[in-house]
Formats: structure tokens, C-alpha cells, sequence
């Protein structure tokens, strides 16, 4: 064996032994997929606003509680002339209730509305989980192709680096030419360019890594396409996608509380009935020189009282009737979007099956390229060595080399994310199904606990 190869072989067991820790400790795409899922901010403002619709529902059912409110009064005057003057004092203080009987079924309807909103935002969360995972694993293989792509190019100057001077060492021996020495200085100043530009993209996308998924992007592993979960057929996909993505069953929830907003806007224009029950005590005192002492109206009075009221609308301006046409119009336009976002899903599902099954032929046909440019270079290089090629041809088969390497690494990048494009695009790209170690946030709970609140400002989490 040589001692080239001997060397080779070291190295090579070196490198081995050296990366069994660095493996063991390697960050996976559902590592940094459930670190997005934990601390993605925008995933997380997303779970607020939903937090916020939720309260919607209590604010609703307001309309169904009685309204009791307290009142106090105290004056003081003092009238009277040169010869005489009084002084009067008086105060009140009470409690009224005032209850809503009959409202149109405006609060039913309010109310129904209110909960096919809070099913909507559930739906929109989920999504938007979606996409956030989906952008995890795909700044994920962006950062694995970006530093091959980096790798690659470094080898590819240390190659070029060796051409410059073995051009050199043979002009000096008359065997080649300054041409050859300045097309292989040129290459080389090109590559530190590439280099350059390689190193500024892995920055680029460690960054987008860094905002995605919450944490810098440390020693990752090779990823995979996630085939498992995928349907067998493009149609098998797409009906999924109609029936289980969560944008289309958001939108249909919103055409539900539109319908019930158009009741609800209707219910203005029938009799409003409400109850009222007060008491209260006043007090009274006069003083003064012409009416001394205490008049036999001084003194403490209690009153009490209940009643109904009864408002029939008769006509107010046209302006409930306006409100009830738009609120129509608003539900044909949520009808519509229903539709526009089945579309939009169909398309997704179509795009990324495309994608993933010519992404996956891509590589295939790329690594055979890569192997068949190998070789072809290494036969240049002897053909070179006796004179039978140039080195402006060794340079062209390098440039042939990398340029197929690159490919294979971008095109493995595209199955893989088109293979988790696909999951989105079905809405099945869920923490649950990919089995991510992570507490699925359950939107439910916070729900459960404001739905039925009469009263109090803190929220369930202690704010």
C-alpha cells in the first residue's frame, strides 16, 4: 500500500472516530421542529389571538345577565333673604337591575356567532402551525445544503489551488505555457469569490434558521423525506387535502357565523322586552331662621319599584336595514372564499406532489452525474499528465464536478421539503403525526375556562 493511501485510510479513521460523539449529540429536523413549535413567536402570538377570540364568547352572553348598577347623590343649598334664610340638605343613594327578556334572539345569535369564530381561530392555529413547522424543516435542509454547498466549494479552490501550481512548476520546466497559468490563476480567483458568496448564503439561511426555530443551528444530520406519511396518488392526496386542511374548515366555520350575524342583525327589528327593578333611599334636611327646626318633609324615605318595557322599532332611518343587507353580502362573500381556498389547497397539493416526484428523479439522475463527471475528471487529469489535454480541460471537467455536486445537494434539499410541503398542503403536518417530543398546545382549555365567566379580570393564566 502506499503511502498516500496509508495516509488517506489515517485520516478517514480519524474523521470516523471523531464524529460518533458529534453524531450522538447532532440536532434532527423533528428536534428543531419541536423547538419551533415551542418557541416560534409568531406561533405563539398566533395562540394569543386566539386567546382573544375566545372572549368573544363571554362578551356575547353578556346580553343573556342582568346589568346592576348603584347611585348616590348628596347637595347642599341655602336660599333665602335679608330677614330670613334656609339651608337644605339632601341625599340618595340606590341600587337598580335592569334585565334584557326578549332581545330578537339577538344574544342567541351573537353568541353562536362568537363560538363559530373561536372553531375558526382553532382552525387558522392550526395552519399556522403548519406553516411554522413547515418553514422549520425547510430553513432545516436549507442549512444542511447551504454548508455542503460551502464544503464543496472549499474543495473546490484547494483543488484549483493545486492546478495553479503544478501550471506553474510546468511552465518552469517548458512543459506548459503562461497561458495555462493564467486560466487556472483566473479559475482560482473565481472560486474565492464562489467561496465567498457560499459562506454569506450558509450565514443567511443560519440566520432565517435562527428566527424559525428559536435557536442557532449547531451540528445537524442528514435529513429525510418523510414518504411514510404520504398518500400513494396525487388524487389520494388532493381529496385529503379538501377534507382535512384546516383553511378550508376555517372558512366554512366563518360562513356559519356569518349566517349568524345576518340573524342577529335581523333580530333589530323586532320587540325588545326588558325588565327593571330599583330601590333607594333619600334624605332630607331643612334648617334656616324663618323655618326652624325640621320641616314634616325632612327626614328618610325609602322607595321601590319594578316594571317592564316594551320597545317595538317602527322605522330608524333605514339604518338597520342596511345593516342586514351588508351582513347578507358578507355571507356570500365567506360562501365564496370557502371555495377559493378549496383552490388554493388543490393547487399546494398539486404543486408539491410535482415537485417531490421531480426532485426525487433529479437526485437520482445527479448523483449519476456526479459519479460520471468524477471519473471523466480523473481521465482528463492522467490525459493531461501526458500532454494529450490541456489544463483550460481540466479545469472545465472540475467546473462539471462541482456543478453536479451542488445540483445533487440542492435537488436532495427539494425532496425532502417538498416531501413536508405535501403534509401541509393535506393539513396533516401536525406534531401529533410526525410524533415530535412536545406538549401539543390545547387551545380548549383556556376556552373552557372564560366561556361561562360572570365576572373577574385576571385571566386563567394569572394575569
Amino acid at each position: 500500500m502506499s503511502l498516500v493511501r496509508k495516509n488517506l485510510l489515517a485520516a478517514v479513521v480519524l474523521a470516523a472516530t471523531v464524529s460518533i460523539p458529534a453524531l450522538a449529540s447532532a440536532e434532527t429536523i423533528q428536534g428543531a421542529m419541536a423547538k419551533a413549535y415551542s418557541n416560534n413567536a409568531s406561533l405563539n402570538a398566533e395562540r394569543a389571538g386566539v386567546r382573544a377570540t375566545d372572549e368573544g364568547v363571554p362578551l356575547a352572553k353578556s346580553g343573556w345577565r342582568p346589568i346592576i348598577a348603584g347611585s348616590g347623590s348628596a347637595s347642599y343649598a341655602s336660599q333665602g333673604t335679608s330677614q330670613s334664610s334656609n339651608q337644605i340638605t339632601t341625599g340618595s343613594f340606590g341600587v337598580q337591575i335592569q334585565q334584557s327578556l326578549f332581545d330578537g334572539f339577538q344574544t342567541l345569535n351573537n353568541v353562536r356567532a362568537a363560538e363559530a369564530r373561536v372553531r375558526a381561530s382553532n382552525e387558522s392555529l392550526r395552519n399556522t402551525t403548519q406553516d411554522i413547522l413547515f418553514n422549520a424543516a425547510s430553513a432545516y435542509v436549507d442549512v444542511i445544503r447551504d454548508r455542503q454547498i460551502a464544503v464543496f466549494r472549499e474543495r473546490n479552490l484547494d483543488f484549483l489551488g493545486e492546478q495553479v501550481r503544478a501550471a506553474r512548476s510546468r511552465f518552469e520546466v517548458g512543459e506548459g505555457t503562461r497561458t495555462d497559468v493564467a486560466q487556472a490563476e483566473a479559475q482560482q480567483a473565481a472560486a474565492v469569490a464562489q467561496l465567498s458568496a457560499a459562506r454569506a448564503q450558509a450565514r443567511a439561511t443560519a440566520a432565517q434558521y435562527r428566527q424559525i426555530v428559536g435557536d442557532e443551528p449547531g451540528n445537524l444530520s442528514p435529513a429525510s423525506a418523510v414518504g411514510k406519511f404520504l398518500p400513494k396518488s396525487i388524487e389520494n392526496a388532493v381529496a385529503a387535502g379538501l377534507g382535512e386542511h384546516p383553511a378550508i374548515i376555517a372558512t366554512q366555520h366563518l360562513v356559519d357565523a356569518a349566517g349568524f350575524v345576518v340573524k342577529a342583525a335581523e333580530g333589530q327589528m323586532l320587540p325588545q322586552v326588558t325588565a327593571q327593578a330599583g330601590v333607594s333611599r333619600s334624605y332630607r334636611e331643612t334648617a334656616g331662621t324663618a323655618l326652624p327646626g325640621v320641616s314634616g318633609s325632612d327626614g328618610w324615605s325609602d322607595t321601590a319599584s319594578v316594571g317592564l318595557n316594551l320597545t317595538v322599532p317602527i322605522y330608524q332611518g333605514g339604518r338597520t336595514s342596511a345593516q342586514v343587507r351588508q351582513n347578507k353580502e358578507l355571507l356570500g362573500q365567506a360562501r365564496i372564499q370557502v371555495d377559493v381556498t378549496r383552490d388554493q389547497v388543490r393547487q399546494a397539493v398539486t404543486s408539491a406532489w410535482t415537485q417531490y416526484v421531480a426532485a426525487r428523479e433529479v437526485v437520482a439522475a445527479n448523483r449519476e452525474l456526479v459519479s460520471a463527471a468524477q471519473l471523466a475528471l480523473n481521465g482528463v487529469i492522467e490525459e493531461r499528465n501526458v500532454g494529450q489535454r490541456t489544463t483550460l480541460d481540466v479545469l472545465n471537467a472540475q467546473a462539471d464536478v462541482i456543478t453536479a455536486q451542488i445540483n445533487v445537494a440542492s435537488a436532495e434539499r427539494d425532496v425532502v421539503a417538498a416531501s413536508y410541503a405535501i403534509l401541509s398542503a393535506m393539513g396533516r403536518l401536525a406534531p401529533s403525526r410526525l410524533g415530535l417530543a412536545v406538549a401539543e398546545y390545547q387551545p380548549r382549555e383556556h376556552y373552557d375556562a372564560v366561556r361561562d365567566k360572570w365576572i373577574g379580570t385576571r385571566t386563567p393564566d394569572g394575569r
